[in-house]
């Protein structure tokens, strides 16, 4: 008579693979990446006409807000630019200005004022279309 062997069965676990690469997938992509790092809420001027402009990881954001001001996402004031803008080495760095449309001009006037000081004449003013 003839004996009778089991086979151990195991579990196929190739759905299983397929399910944890689509869940990998959609995570991947529903994810909300971060383009800037924005340090302060603006409710910025808006234009009927304007061209956009490609982000750079490399490029600066200075942000003026009515009482405050952030240099890359840190909050920082007036004064406490000249030690960011004194590591710039490339003076044609392209540098984004974000101003808040209620910002006294005085204000802007001594942004500006550092800037060229330090010979940072590569601007471009931020708006909402």
């Amino acid at each position: 008579m003839k004996r009778r062997t089991r086979d151990l069965s195991s579990p196929d676990i190739t759905p299983l693979i397929d399910v944890v690469f689509l869940l990998l997938i959609f995570f991947m992509v529903s994810t909300v990446f971060k383009k800037d790092e924005l340090a302060l809420l603006l409710s910025l001027p808006q234009t009927q006409e304007g061209e956009s402009i490609a982000a750079d990881n490399d490029q600066i954001i200075i942000e003026v807000g009515d009482s405050e001001l952030a240099y890359n996402g840190e909050k920082t004031q007036i004064e406490g630019l000249d030690p960011f803008l004194e590591k710039i080495s490339d003076k044609t760095k392209a540098i984004d200005l974000r101003i808040d449309k209620k910002v006294p001009y005085e204000r802007l006037v001594k942004v500006l004022d550092k800037l060229k000081h330090y010979e940072l004449t590569n601007l471009s003013l931020i708006t909402e279309k």
